[in-house]
């Protein structure tokens, strides 16, 4: 396999499905052999994936196919199930975050890689961002315990939000983003979660999950910290990205990049972008140290970058062990967050 393509079936074209669709047409490595999404008679492929077989069945895709790479960028409650199917027929598996609908499914995702010996990356975005690794090296500088502030609403509307109602058919807010900034957390602090408790609200009737939450989370040293996220035409712009992180010793923020026509909180663009990373020092003797970082990946950079990580999980055979329980951790972080909610209790994390 060393020496020859790896070929890959895509399924889901979403935003997220055909970045990484046309990440691997960028990739030598890499040959999208098909693509897979259940309109596909309407959907019109650009150039470079003229050449893929169209699908609009999964099973079917899979069985003529056989590829060596599935990558999975479906709706979050087919995550798990198509993940499992491919590595059970021999492929390697990107899957989007979040990794699966529940814990119990993730943890059968998890299994089954490392029962089959396949190579299973999560699409952790910032942990492939030069940015956000600086941003968590410094917060781990910050001594314990440390204080965590983030937050990502999305005032999003048109296009934006029929895609937000789509996503809210499986997950709120604070469980699909929430995924990613639980996990920033985890690696700035190494200490065990131990409760999560969390808070939700209904501002809309077009969809049955309430589309705001936010969710605070304990860990055993002392490290505290909350997430908010909200979707939808009613959300503010005001403080919309806040990413926030406090210790002992001094704090670290991601300042937004900002533009002449402002930064929309809908913009998947604007999720990854940091311009600036601001370092105070609990010493006020200290100047504080801006961290000039303009010249940054782009989102579709971003995705490239993930394939490629995949591609160097397989080549090299990387130990993936810490990076698919990461992606099981921070999801019961936030599925016990979600349960909050419904239970209006402190849920304790084992």
């Amino acid at each position: 396999m060393a020496d020859r393509k790896l070929r890959v079936l895509v399924v889901g074209l979403g935003n997220m499905g055909m970045s990484h669709a046309l990440a691997y047409t960028r990739i030598p490595d890499f040959e999208v052999v098909g693509v897979c999404e259940r309109r596909i008679a309407s959907r019109k492929l650009p150039e470079a994936l003229k050449g893929a077989a169209a699908y609009d069945n999964f099973e079917k895709a899979l069985a003529e196919l056989k590829p060596d790479v599935v990558s999975i960028n479906t709706l979050p409650d087919t995550h798990a199930q198509f993940a499992i199917k491919a590595m059970e027929a021999g492929a390697h598996v990107f899957v989007e975050k979040p990794l699966a609908d529940t814990a119990e499914n993730a943890e059968k995702a998890v299994e089954t890689a490392r029962r089959t010996g396949k190579k299973l990356v999560v699409g952790y975005i910032l942990r492939q961002h030069p940015s956000w690794v600086k941003f968590i090296e410094i917060a781990q500088q910050l001594g314990t315990p440390l204080v965590f502030r983030m937050n990502l609403n999305q005032q999003s509307n048109g296009e934006t939000w029929d895609w937000h109602k789509r996503l809210l058919n499986s997950f709120p807010p604070i469980v699909d983003c929430g995924v990613h900034y639980v996990d920033v957390m985890c690696q700035m602090t190494k200490a065990k979660p131990v409760k999560v408790h969390a808070i939700g609200a209904a501002l809309t009737n077009e969809v049955k999950q309430q589309n705001y939450g936010m969710l605070q989370v304990i860990f055993d040293d002392g490290s505290v910290g909350w997430y908010e996220a909200g979707w939808g035409p009613m959300m503010s712009e005001t403080a919309f990205f806040v990413k926030d992180v406090i210790g002992p010793k001094g704090s670290v923020s991601i300042v937004m990049a900002e533009t002449s026509g402002g930064v929309k909180s809908d913009d998947i663009n604007a999720h990854t972008k940091t311009n600036q990373i601001l370092w105070h020092h609990a010493d006020m003797k200290t100047p504080d140290t801006r961290i000039d970082m303009t010249d940054e990946p782009s989102h579709d950079d971003l995705c490239e970058r993930e394939q490629r990580y995949l591609l160097k999980a397989i080549r090299e055979d990387l130990d993936l062990t810490d990076h698919m329980n990461d992606a099981v951790k921070s999801l019961k972080i936030v599925m016990a967050a979600d349960r909050s909610i419904h239970e209006g209790r402190v849920i304790p994390l084992s």
